[in-house]
């Protein structure tokens, strides 16, 4: 079970970390009204954000999973390297630095796919699809945790209504002055 919800926390905090971050690209660049730029824009922080957090998990995990196989090795007083434990320690430490990965750049092109699939209303839809995601991913949480799903889902699709209208109003303002 605790493999489990390792496994789910990785998955939700790139899926929200990619959700979060582009849609602040989606809305700040769509000031501009250039569809171009603004899939560009998103297309790039998706895949700086994905990268970012993929090496940014692969060395904190790391350096902490092997953290603790050196402190365990003080009183076993014995080396853990090449055993099954120091090998199944580097598995997790990859497989969940890809799960970070995959989920931020899976999560970033939710607010992105309006603007390369819809002719109007994108920012609406990339902003509605956005908290929609948000809120699945809070129930998700909520359930793995054995917590409030509901409040779960409202934090998290708050979360996203924050940032749009943060970004918005700051760039509408930005722009009329």
């Amino acid at each position: 079970m605790e493999e489990k919800i390792e496994r789910s926390r990785y998955l939700i905090f790139g899926s929200t970390s990619g959700i979060l971050a582009i849609l602040g690209v989606v809305t700040g660049a769509s000031a501009s009204g250039d569809t171009t730029f603004i899939i560009n824009a998103a297309l790039a922080g998706a895949v700086a954000l994905a990268m970012a957090n993929g090496i940014g998990s692969f060395i904190t995990l790391g350096d902490t999973e092997l953290g603790k196989l050196s402190r365990l090795e003080k009183p076993l007083m014995r080396s853990l390297d090449n055993t099954k434990i120091e090998q199944l320690t580097k598995k997790k430490i990859r497989a969940h630095s890809l799960i970070h990965t995959a989920a931020s750049f899976m999560g970033s092109m939710l607010p992105i796919l309006p603007f390369m699939l819809l002719d109007n209303q994108q920012l609406e839809v990339s902003i509605g699809l956005s908290i929609a995601a948000l809120a699945v991913l809070g129930l998700y949480w909520g359930r793995i945790m054995e917590q409030n799903m509901v409040l779960h889902s409202i934090r998290m699709a708050g979360a996203g209504a924050v940032i749009a209208l943060t970004v918005n109003f700051l760039f509408r303002y930005i722009q009329m002055t």
